[in-house]
């Protein structure tokens, strides 16, 4: 997904106290977050006048912060009202990308790889992104892998974690895809390159159980919840790549897209099944009447 953050698209950021237009310059050269990657953040959407659990994105950017060091500056209360107050400076046509987040200044006293908590700052960027929602994507197998929670900072929403992400995109494009499918270090499945992942099989909705390899995602536990009160049966399961290419169906969940098809997974061909049209029909009905899954 192309997601445009030039200084010209429709994009606010507040920091310090104030709203600035565009992509202010916030980090220097001798910034912790610039050298040593202490950065996190997170994502929430607005559209059609609904921003659908901001709340719970609120409170894990403030999760995030801490697993990584720093100390949250914010409330998550204080972050969603500053982010409805940020949503008022858009016209209300297009859908908006909410995006708080946290990052240290300095190194802590005696370890300058370790961010220093009471050095942590805040910003809370929204932009114009219009929705895509139910686009289907084609996805491959990728090389590359989730790294372990023993390897990586998997217990947050960190930006260290994406480049990763964004090298298996790269080499999934350059075979013809739009995503890859990503294992962890045990060779399950884990999830695509940029949002989570369920099959069908045999009417049987089925998603890679949580093991700290990959976010389990705030949108992936509002579909789970959602499709089981429809009366789906849903599973979390150790899964492998075999298992995908003998599914019915695949769809993806994200909070940037919310529910997305998937119509081939390396030479498999898909229809956009029902159940991923059923997923997104049931979050966006969710999304307008606030009635909770």
């Amino acid at each position: 997904m192309a997601v445009d953050t030039s200084p010209k698209s429709n994009t606010w950021t507040y920091v310090d106290g104030e709203w600035l237009p565009g992509n202010p310059p916030l980090i220097g050269p001798t910034s912790h977050a610039m050298w040593l990657a202490s950065t996190v953040f997170d994502g929430a959407r607005w559209f059609d006048g609904l921003a659908p659990d901001l709340d719970l994105h609120c409170q894990r950017v403030n999760r995030s912060a801490t697993n990584m060091g720093m100390i949250p500056t914010k409330t998550p209360e204080e972050i969603e009202a500053l982010a409805l107050e940020g949503v008022k400076k858009f016209d209300g046509k297009t859908a908006i990308y909410i995006k708080p987040m946290y990052w240290a200044e300095h190194g802590s006293v005696g370890s300058v790889v370790a961010p220093d908590g009471a050095s942590t700052r805040f910003a809370l960027c929204l932009f114009e992104a219009p929705m895509d929602a139910g686009k289907s994507l084609t996805l491959t197998v990728s090389p590359l892998r989730r790294p372990s929670p023993e390897t990586a900072m998997t217990d947050a929403k960190a930006g260290s974690l994406y480049p990763n992400s964004g090298r298996a995109i790269l080499e999934a494009r350059s075979r013809g895809f739009d995503n890859a499918l990503m294992r962890d270090m045990n060779g399950n499945v884990a999830e695509t390159a940029a949002s989570n992942i369920f099959m069908v099989k045999d009417g049987v909705v089925l998603t890679p159980v949580p093991n700290r390899t990959f976010l389990a995602g705030i949108t992936r536990s509002r579909v789970i919840g959602l499709l089981r009160q429809a009366g789906f049966e849903v599973r979390e399961a150790s899964l492998s790549v075999e298992d995908f290419k003998n599914a019915d169906e695949i769809f993806c969940s994200g909070n940037y897209s919310k529910v997305s098809p998937v119509t081939k997974l390396d030479e498999k061909e898909l229809q956009a099944g029902p159940v991923a049209r059923k997923a997104l029909e049931l979050y966006l009905e969710w999304a307008k009447t606030g009635t909770d899954a």
